[in-house]
């Protein structure tokens, strides 16, 4: 990547009347959290069927241990790293107008990012899929599983999106809506192979939008879609840009 790149990426992200930044795995990887897809990543390591809402419904009681391993043990330690703080302080420099995520690992709102359309939900609530309460997880103890609804007793489970799940109509509406007020959308961290997630990209390129990407490989929108391709480290190349942007 050339810096002319980086100066030119820059002067589009200073120069926007309405940023936007749409985030993956890639961005989460530096805090210690292994992606979903690819060697090495979860999918890898356990069967993606057993998160099928249909599974977990049926076999809440093998399902809930790896829930706790998977998403609780281990973003529990997970804390913001620079790519995420980058973003907290183009937002707080109005520079950036929000942050759209696949993410569920609420690493952006722990950074001080207050405009995160968690598109995939978060693990920092459960639902009683009985009586439909939301609950804190931090209020809910995984000593003894599956974990019971304290209202009604009924089956908790947390609150993001399993497969066989579709998107809430109200967060789908305010990423598409930020994505259609944006002039600027900055991709880190993802490829964006997972739908409908995946398209929100595209809704700020079809309205005539630039399109700058950071991402450690190339990914379908290198090629197709990104006006600025910034290869390199999340954690490296975001802070970098973000301090061109807001000099």
């Amino acid at each position: 990547m050339s810096n002319h790149a980086l100066e030119n990426a820059s002067q589009a992200l200073k120069n926007a009347r309405c940023a936007m930044a749409f985030t993956g795995a890639g961005i989460s990887v530096e805090s210690g959290i292994p992606p979903f897809r690819g060697p090495g990543g979860v999918w890898s390591k356990y069967d993606p069927e057993k998160f099928e809402k249909g599974y977990f419904k049926r076999h809440p009681d093998e399902v809930w241990p790896l829930l706790k391993e998977i998403f609780f043990d281990m973003l529990e330690k997970a804390k913001p790293n620079p790519a995420h703080i980058a973003l907290a302080q183009l937002e707080s420099e109005g520079k950036l107008a929000g942050v759209v995520t696949q993410n569920i690992d609420s690493l952006h709102k722990e950074a001080g990012s207050s405009v995160v359309h968690e598109y995939h939900g978060s693990t920092r609530r459960m639902q009683c899929m009985s009586c439909r309460t939301f609950f804190d997880s931090h209020s809910i103890p995984l000593d003894k599983l599956p974990p019971a609804c304290p209202a009604c007793g009924g089956l908790l489970k947390p609150d993001f999106i399993f497969f066989g799940e579709g998107i809430p109509t109200d967060v789908h509406r305010a990423a598409t809506d930020l994505a259609k007020q944006s002039d600027v959308c900055l991709i880190v961290g993802t490829g964006g192979q997972v739908m409908p997630a995946g398209r929100i990209p595209y809704i700020v390129k079809n309205r005539g939008g630039t399109i700058i990407e950071i991402n450690l490989h190339d990914t379908d929108y290198s090629y197709t879609t990104s006006d600025y391709f910034l290869q390199g480290k999340a954690g490296d190349m975001t802070p970098r840009l973000a301090r061109l942007a807001m000099a």
